[in-house]
């Protein structure tokens, strides 16, 4: 054989990385987009500077997060691990023996000390293969702790308006009870004159209690949501802490969705998956190779003598090289190689569907931002209906021109859709953020390691 047909041979044994495409149809545009591009800091598009400092701290306390940076370590450690298969393994050893004779008793101690070195030739490539596996198993790692980082910003988000649009719920339901009361107050006055039913009054108190249980649970909730927040930022809620305040902002231009296949390449869930498949193809290349001869080169030196004085004075040393060919293994490897294959494919599909699920996700919020928008504009006339109707209700209530219990009806239904209007508020915040993550990259930490 020729030096170059050899090396012909070498190089077609050597690993190659087929590209994987996600088993799906073609994707068309996304229904709409918009013209301000996402950045991957998406949560600046607020321009909300409070927002902008608890995303900073979250990132840098949250214990999850932390976690998953520490898998990515480790990940890293074991590539290192694997790559010093491809240098030899140097070994230093020493030992003392003694040897008895049969006929002779006395016994001679033996000193020994020396060098054992051993290199398996990657001729197959399968050791590269390994070693490409925990490459790509590590950039997963690092992909899957981007998209914590996103889904922390987005819980850290998503809870601070939250918060926020509590506490102007309470202040609602705060001025609602006042209103109430007053209403209350007034209507016993026209009562004791002989001007309305003792009825009236109970549904009217009715109507208070009935708010004063509303403002129970916006308290609750706003503890609640301090809780979560201060668990986000990776401190324990019983902990006093003030949470500063904060004005809701107003909804950004709507983002620019870009192309299917660019989603694909951004979004860091995405490429977790798609680096776990190449990772399979790796695998199953290195039990593809493993069915091939393993040539193995040996060499040991070593000083023996009777005593540490002429240790240095006799020396040995060898030097073989070895080649272990499976012959006979009950179809052992057969069965990993079908094994990995099978795997390959499984995580394949699994990153379709990802993909899949991906293209939904923005689907999905780009058509909730558009009905909620329009639900947003019926409920702010709805509102404005009620409001004149309550007044006009008032009006001819208090010139004896209407039953109070047509008031009363009318203020519950202004109040009901006064919280209702600041509910859609901040399902509209939620849906843009969902938007926001849906199509976002990650962006890199400064710590991040080349591999």
């Amino acid at each position: 054989m020729t030096v170059s047909s050899f090396l012909l041979l070498l190089s077609s044994c050597t690993p190659k990385i087929a590209p994987q495409e996600a088993p799906i149809p073609q994707p068309e545009a996304f229904t709409v987009s918009g013209t301000v591009p996402v950045p991957d800091e998406w949560w600046r598009s607020f321009e909300d500077p409070v927002l902008d400092s608890l995303v900073q701290q979250g990132l840098q306390e949250n214990l999850s997060l932390a976690g998953s940076w520490q898998e990515y370590q480790a990940s890293l450690a074991v590539v290192k691990r694997e790559k010093s298969f491809l240098f030899p393994q140097i070994d230093a050893f020493a030992g003392v023996a003694k040897d008895r004779g049969r006929e002779n008793f006395s016994e001679d101690l033996q000193l020994q000390t020396g060098l054992a070195a051993s290199y398996e030739l990657d001729l197959w490539g399968r050791v590269r293969a390994g070693v490409q596996a925990e490459k790509y198993t590590a950039e997963a790692f690092l992909y899957d702790y981007r998209a914590a980082a996103m889904t922390i910003s987005a819980g850290i988000a998503n809870t601070w308006y939250q918060l926020l649009t509590a506490r102007k719920q309470l202040e609602l339901v705060e001025e609602q009870i006042n209103t109430n009361e007053d209403i209350v107050k007034l209507i016993r006055a026209r009562f004791a004159g002989g001007q309305i039913r003792a009825v009236d009054i109970l549904r009217q108190e009715q109507l208070l209690e009935s708010t004063r249980d509303q403002k129970i649970l916006y308290e609750t909730n706003l503890e609640l949501l301090e809780n979560r927040l201060l668990v986000l930022l990776g401190r324990p809620p019983q902990n006093a802490t003030y949470l500063r305040n904060g004005m809701l902002p107003a909804l950004p231009p709507l983002p620019q969705t870009g192309l299917p296949l660019e989603l694909i390449r951004r979004r860091p869930d995405l490429q977790q998956a798609y680096n776990l498949v190449l990772a399979a193809d790796r695998e199953m290349a290195f039990a593809v190779r493993s069915k091939f001869p393993v040539i193995s080169l040996d060499a040991s030196g070593s000083f023996r003598a009777e005593n540490v004085s002429n240790l240095f004075e006799n020396w040995t040393y060898s030097l073989a090289g070895n080649l272990l060919a499976p012959l006979i293994y009950g179809g052992r490897l057969s069965a990993e190689v079908d094994r990995a294959e099978a795997v390959k494919n499984q995580l394949l599909y699994e990153y379709g569907q990802a993909v899949l699920i991906a293209f939904e996700e923005v689907e999905n919020a780009l058509l909730r931002e558009k009905k909620q928008r329009e639900r947003l504009e019926v409920l702010e006339r709805r509102l404005e209906l009620s409001t004149k109707t309550s007044g006009q209700l008032r009006i001819e209530f208090l010139n004896g021109l209407s039953p109070y219990l047509d008031v009363l009806l009318a203020l519950d239904e202004q109040q009901q859709l006064e919280r209702e209007m600041l509910e859609g508020e901040q399902e509209l915040l939620e849906i843009r953020i969902g938007l926001y993550r849906a199509l976002a990259g990650a962006f890199e930490n400064p710590q991040e390691t080349d591999l």
